[in-house]
């Protein structure tokens, strides 16, 4: 497979995100080909935390794949015309700054739009460049908050809760991928470049589309239901089995019900009239799922969600971390893969979820050390010399590159 044949080589990204929205989206363009050129301050990304350790955690390794590290302070003139010069010839500019940072420094779209016409400008931000909200502190906790998605989150009658993960920054970085993705396709038929927005707590918005529907449907906010959504199907919740562990199922039709009653022994259900339907239902909601977790309980989880899945109802473990990243499943598919690193030792990493049947994705190559790429990239790109590299360095205008610490490594 050549380099040209994967579907975005020959793009050429300057990557000046930090943390985790933009990473994430510069990440899957990395994985389809792109050449991505991070941009990282003297002291490098802030979840490298240098500080802490020379050793990144594994979540800066997850989402910093196949990237090439630069080191530039943007806060000097000649950083600032360091960072025009490769926007010069670049496709694409990702960042994550609060509104008008990069405006501040001189380097907002404006300014760069006239360097570079065709350049597709992406910023991440938590609310938007525009509106009253624009300058709030933005976190992915915060967010959840802002976003409702706290709102519905928890038990019922408890407090709101936040959701695992962190769902808002990696919602934001796949709707920023996907308007520079847009981007890229609108240049090909206009020539021109133009501005990308993406805000995290807009992309958030659909993933009320449930608990909204509930809110016109019944004139009031949902009550939080930390078993289920505002779905109107049931059975529909969590299940505690014999070894402490907890499955989900759920009955989105007729046959579901009638093969749940079947696997707990209570055929003589199947199509009864104070049963066979979803709103029947769900008024003897606390006796249908006593009925079901007085079956669950007497058999461990993946037993339990064997018997369902063989019977065609939809069942899953509800799996730990650890779980996840050993799945069979995802590692024979190749979506995840394990690695070893000299110093994180061994660790499993993600590839891009996203897959094309006629391209071939980028084979995982372990992150950069901060700023190894910068001789190759300001000499490789921009002609400069080893003496000018030294000079730049001592001027405080890039770091001294720290040396890759493993060969790169393909899947």
């Amino acid at each position: 497979m050549t380099e040209t044949e994967k579907p975005l080589s020959g793009i050429r990204v300057i990557d000046l995100t930090q943390i985790l929205q933009g990473p994430y989206c510069a990440f899957l363009m990395a994985m389809a080909g792109a050449e991505i050129i991070k941009v990282e301050p003297l002291t490098g990304d802030r979840t490298r935390r240098h500080k802490e350790s020379r050793v990144p955690p594994v979540a800066f390794a997850m989402l910093n794949s196949n990237k090439k590290s630069v080191t530039l302070n943007l806060r000097t003139p000649r950083g600032k015309d360091i960072l025009k010069a490769l926007v010069k010839d670049a496709d694409v500019l990702l960042e994550n700054y609060a509104p008008g940072v990069m405006d501040r420094l001189g380097l907002g779209y404006s300014v760069l739009k006239e360097i570079n016409p065709r350049l597709i400008y992406a910023t991440g931000t938590g609310y938007g460049i525009t509106g009253p909200d624009r300058d709030n502190l933005a976190m992915d906790h915060t967010i959840q908050a802002a976003g409702g998605l706290m709102s519905i989150t928890g038990e019922r009658g408890g407090p709101p809760a936040r959701a695992g993960g962190t769902p808002a920054d990696v919602l934001g970085g796949i709707h920023m991928h996907a308007g520079v993705m847009q981007a890229l396709l609108g240049r090909e038929k206009t020539g021109k470049g133009t501005l990308v927005e993406s805000a995290m707590v807009e992309a958030m918005y659909f993933v009320l589309a449930g608990d909204i529907a509930s809110y016109y449907r019944h004139g009031k906010v949902p009550e939080r239901r930390g078993d289920k959504s505002q779905s109107l199907h049931m059975p529909y919740s969590r299940y505690l089995c014999r070894d402490g562990r907890y499955m989900v199922l759920m009955a989105v039709a007729e046959t579901h019900w009638d093969n749940i009653l079947t696997v707990i022994g209570r055929e003589d259900l199947i199509g009864h009239a104070d049963y066979n339907s979803d709103a029947k239902r769900t008024v003897r909601e606390h006796e249908i799922n006593g009925m079901i977790e007085a079956w669950t309980k007497q058999r461990t989880r993946d037993e339990a969600v064997a018997t369902l899945r063989a019977k065609r109802v939809p069942a899953s473990p509800v799996r730990d971390v650890s779980e996840v990243m050993n799945d069979p499943h995802m590692h024979q598919r190749g979506m995840l893969k394990r690695m070893k690193h000299p110093d994180l030792g061994e660790v499993v990493l993600p590839r891009s979820p996203i897959r094309l049947s006629e391209y071939e994705m980028a084979g995982l190559e372990f992150y950069p050390q901060l700023g190894e790429h910068n001789r190759e990239v300001l000499g490789g790109l921009l002609g400069m010399s080893d003496t000018d590299i030294a000079a730049l360095e001592a001027e405080g205008v890039i770091s001294r590159a720290e040396q890759p610490r493993t060969e790169k490594t393909s899947s």
